[in-house]
């Protein structure tokens, strides 16, 4: 261990927790202790105190006693004369660092002064701003920084954690030696779809600035998420790391050393140090490793070799200038290889042959109209995409053939007729398989950087951008993504891929109806596809590498809670990869279909749960109600006194009947917990005929988060209409009429809902 290191961490916590004291004595004086603290959108109250203390920090004068405990984690700095280095000490300092600007930033909150404007862009009178079409993206906030990631985007990022799309993140702090680097980085991370956590500065310039400059588009999105041109801005993103065990993990508050395990084992992240690291940049970083995560800087400082905290080296020394490579842009490359190896990244990276940055990461970037070269679908035109399966002697593999004209004599902002017919063969390949290999259409194309695709079938819509086709981008590009992706992620299915471009206006209504003919008999196809037309339902235990003993069974009738993997996908998955996470299971003999056990179900809930459920009902949330990590879309529980179940929506940050909002239902919810009358699901289960079909079906849902009610109005509507109340949705309340059970229960005699006179739920 580095005497050096021990030296300038050390110092920098001492510094920095006296810092945070002297802050919060004046913040007391000035607002009182009763003033409340917290972080938006949140049910972890400060997280990362939460997780390693299990104090649930609401008011300044609270935030005393998480500052004692930091400065009874500091040590003196290390001697000069008779003194050991130890490693030890330094965790104790970095962890106070931690608690410490955890505090400061909550402080900074009660005076608004978080999250920060948005850099580099001003209106009048100095106010920062940063406009809908600067390229800022998803995840600014009304012209704001981001400041710590919301309960919401954390879970609607867990599927893509768990599946491995998103293999990890970075938490890049301080400023790159140009501009260029700056972009170069975060390109290279991106196309390996690795979140980017952005905060700090070298002498007052950050890689924000830099990145914003650039017109780098940053946010949710894109994977690129800016927290604050201060180093201890970085705090947000160990806070992430906490919620992730707290949140997927099934941990609670205070269980600091399995939250820190469970970040050392599963979370892959590190840190990445530019520029000048001074002494609070040490601390931080004597925080990170605590984590498990190395930290890599691009100057000179002295490394700290294995010692079992990490996988490998603690702290890294790469210097920029000294790194092999032709010119920076290299330089900046072979970075990013260096901190993956270092902290062991699993990433896997498809080789698509197209003249632009090509990942998941830029699956979320936004082509708007000002920047837009050309467009398919939408208002003006015409785009559908239909995949198909064909004999393997039928199909030229990588042929890819634009049939009409290109875009090149289209006006700038101008559009297309486009129809995308790809043709598929293969030994394994299944009718059946054709939706499932369709639907990846939208994310293929998607990963292309500067290419903007929305829905699929006949309402897909496509831009491209000024800057993709400035770079070369054509026709023949979208084949060449889907030949790509469809071998390198389907090839133990797909033998051949065939893509043929129509843009003749006649070509495309003529092909367009042979499309909707499939379409039409696949709807039906899937429509008699129950849960007692078949022998084996499969499991889905991709969420187990976060929620180690959930158990997710998918049926034909009930999709997985995370919306994500049907019957069929789970079905063409396991002839993808037979050892995989989805297995068949063979259902046995039948205990009570109206319930939903079964004989083969109940033996793998007990084995893939590790012995933690010992039966699991598929029909009922009041009877041993399936499992839930934590990326579930909605969650369903029940109302007592209503005699009926809420559905609350990810994306609903209000407040319910129950007296929580999501993120604190979540808690109950997830982790793999089986708590009767709470259960995660996709929403999509809503409207199937066995949604609680034990307890009632649909007709028990009392309230309803108003963001499913709007987007899936069709879908309520004929599913009411199933179940004989075509009016049920307009009886089912919401948070913009009803957030208490008193208003709840008026809400339901005026409005007649059958809950009231169905038999008790318990």
């Amino acid at each position: 261990m580095s005497r050096y290191i021990a030296t300038r961490a050390i110092r920098g916590a001492n510094a920095l927790v006296t810092e945070a004291e002297l802050m919060l004595q004046k913040a007391l004086a000035e607002k009182g202790p009763e003033m409340k603290v917290s972080f938006p959108n949140t049910a972890y109250y400060l997280p990362l105190t939460l997780g390693m203390t299990g104090m649930e920090i609401t008011t300044l004068g609270q935030l005393q006693s998480v500052l004692k405990q930091a400065r009874q984690l500091l040590h003196p700095v290390p001697s000069k004369k008779h003194w050991t280095p130890y490693l030890g000490e330094t965790l104790d300092s970095g962890m106070a660092t931690l608690f410490a600007a955890e505090a400061i930033e909550a402080i900074r909150y009660a005076y608004s002064l978080q999250p920060e404007p948005m850099p580099g862009f001003q209106l009048a009178g100095g106010t920062a701003f940063t406009s809908p079409d600067n390229g800022a993206g998803g995840g600014s906030l009304d012209g704001h920084l981001n400041g710590p990631i919301d309960d919401i985007q954390l879970r609607s990022w867990g599927i893509q954690l768990v599946d491995g799309r998103m293999p990890g993140f970075a938490a890049i702090v301080g400023c790159a030696k140009s501009n260029e680097v700056a972009v170069k980085i975060v390109r290279e991370l991106q196309k390996r779809n690795i979140l980017c956590f952005l905060s700090g500065n070298v002498n007052g310039r950050s890689i924000i600035h830099q990145l914003v400059e650039e017109g780098v588009e940053l946010g949710y999105d894109t994977y690129t998420v800016p927290f604050g041109t201060d180093t201890i801005s970085a705090i947000y993103a160990l806070g992430f790391a906490t919620r992730s065990a707290l949140t997927f993990g099934g941990l609670k508050g205070g269980q600091a050393r399995d939250i820190l395990l469970y970040n050392k084992e599963r979370v892959f992240a590190f840190v990445l140090a530019l520029g000048e690291v001074d002494d609070l940049k040490y601390a931080a970083a004597a925080g990170a490793i605590n984590f498990g995560f190395p930290v890599i800087a691009d100057t000179v400082i002295p490394e700290i070799l294995p010692t079992g905290v990490t996988r490998y080296e603690h702290v890294v020394s790469m210097p920029f200038n000294e790194i092999d490579g032709k010119d920076d842009l290299e330089r900046a490359e072979r970075l990013v290889q260096k901190c993956i190896e270092v902290r062991g990244v699993k990433v896997k990276v498809a080789d698509v042959p197209v003249p632009v940055p090509y990942g998941s990461a830029f699956e979320g970037e936004v082509v708007r109209k000002t920047d837009m070269r050309i467009e398919f679908g939408g208002k003006y035109s015409r785009c559908f995409e239909y995949l198909q399966m064909a004999p393997l002697e039928e199909v030229v593999d990588g042929k890819v053939e634009v049939v009409g004209p290109t875009f090149a004599d289209v006006p700038s902002q101008g559009h297309m007729d486009m129809g995308i017919m790809v043709r598929v063969a293969g030994r394994q390949m299944q009718p059946d398989f054709e939706p499932v290999l369709e639907r990846q259409i939208h994310y293929f194309v998607n990963g292309a950087s500067g290419i903007q695709h929305i829905g699929q079938r006949d309402i897909a819509w496509i831009r491209i951008s000024n800057a993709a086709a400035d770079k070369g981008f054509n026709l023949e590009h979208f084949g060449k993504i889907l030949h790509a992706r469809f071998k390198t992620d389907f090839g133990a299915i797909v033998d051949k891929v065939q893509v043929t471009i129509y843009t003749e206006p006649e070509k495309v209504q003529e092909l367009l109806g042979k499309a909707r003919e499939s379409y039409d008999f696949r709807n039906k196809r899937l429509a008699d596809l129950t849960d007692d037309k078949v022998e084996e339902f499969y499991s889905c235990t991709l969420c187990q590498s976060f929620a180690p003993n959930h158990v997710c069974v998918v049926s034909p009738e009930r999709l997985g809670l995370c919306g994500a993997y049907n019957w069929l996908d789970c079905k063409a998955s396991f002839n993808i990869n037979p050892t995989g996470p989805n297995q068949p299971i063979k259902l046995g003999k039948v205990i009570d279909f109206q319930k939903g056990y079964w004989t083969g179900t109940n033996d793998y809930a007990k084995i893939g749960s590790h012995g933690v459920v010992e039966e699991v009902s598929m029909y009922s949330i009041m009877e041993n109600p399936m499992t839930a990590c934590g990326c579930f879309e909605c969650i369903v529980m029940l109302i007592p006194e209503a005699n009926g179940v809420m559905v609350v929506s990810r994306e609903d940050t209000s407040m319910t009947p129950a007296g929580m909002t999501f993120s604190t239902l979540a808690g109950i919810a997830g982790g793999g917990l089986q708590t009767p009358g709470v259960m995660g699901v996709g929403k999509f289960y809503l409207v199937s005929p066995k949604f609680i079909a034990a307890d009632g079906g649909l007709k028990r849902v009392i309230w309803m988060s108003s963001v499913l009610k709007e987007t899936m109005a069709e879908e309520f509507k004929a599913a009411a209409a199933r179940e004989g109340d075509p009016d049920l949705l307009d009886k089912i309340a919401d948070e913009r009429n009803v957030t208490t059970v008193e208003e709840l229960l008026a809400w339901l005699e005026e409005h007649n809902h059958p809950a009231l006179v169905m038999d008790p739920m318990f």
